[in-house]
């Protein structure tokens, strides 16, 4: 895999410090920009254009939330992450409608934030179980109910899988199944259900009662 260019925009330095130490703990992610503002991530953006973008919330300026909004728009191949200390859900979720591939938590350990972002980078990840069931136990407002829903008794089954925060590569090793495989029934799972990313997904199969905090429920 070619090494990940990552900007990292956050307001304090000692925060710019910790995360560029976390990335150099992996090979994989090469620290190409540290900018403490939305506007000049943009302005970054469009001129080096990184892979990954780690998008603090709360800055001097144009915030995070903002910033994100505008990248996505113009370069919208370019994978944003959310880096927060707060577990506000207004947050978390305005994050999310503005197209931020995931959110971390500056609280988890280094190890976390290596396994999560190069989940991100291989297009595989789920939110980290505790995470995902905050963000679709706060979130009140009501889903639409995909039209027909079709699924065949295998995609039900990746659906699971995904939904209690395996990774592709986990979920095929549980079922038996290539990794390929899992990735082109997402594909179709997320066209039959006219979701958009995992998030929905997990929230979909809760609100079926296919899984629980606790992971798998028994559909019998």
């Amino acid at each position: 895999m070619n090494r990940c260019r990552v900007l990292v925009v956050d307001d304090h330095k000692h925060a710019q410090e910790a995360i560029c130490d976390i990335l150099s703990l992996d090979p994989l992610f090469e620290v190409v920009g540290v900018v403490s503002n939305g506007a000049d991530a943009i302005s970054f953006t469009e001129q080096w254009m990184p892979d990954l973008i780690l998008m603090d919330i709360r800055m001097n300026g144009m915030n995070g939330l903002e910033a994100t909004g505008r990248i996505k728009v113009s370069y919208p191949y370019v994978k944003i992450v959310i880096i927060t200390v707060s577990d506000d859900i207004s947050y978390l979720l305005e994050a999310l409608k503005q197209g931020a591939q995931g959110i971390l938590l500056k609280n988890l350990a280094p190890s976390t934030w290596i396994e999560y972002l190069k989940a991100i980078v291989s297009e595989e990840a789920p939110l980290t179980r505790e995470l995902a069931f905050q963000i679709l136990k706060e979130f009140s407002a009501p889903a639409a109910e995909p039209e027909g829903d079709t699924l065949t008794v295998r995609e039900r089954e990746i659906l699971r899988q995904v939904a209690s925060g395996l990774t592709n590569r986990e979920a095929a090793e549980n079922l038996g199944i290539s990794e390929h495989t899992v990735k082109n029934h997402l594909k179709n799972i997320l066209q039959k259900l006219q979701l958009q990313n995992r998030v929905q997904l997990t929230r979909y199969a809760m609100e079926k009662g296919w899984v629980g905090r606790d992971g798998f429920r028994d559909e019998h």
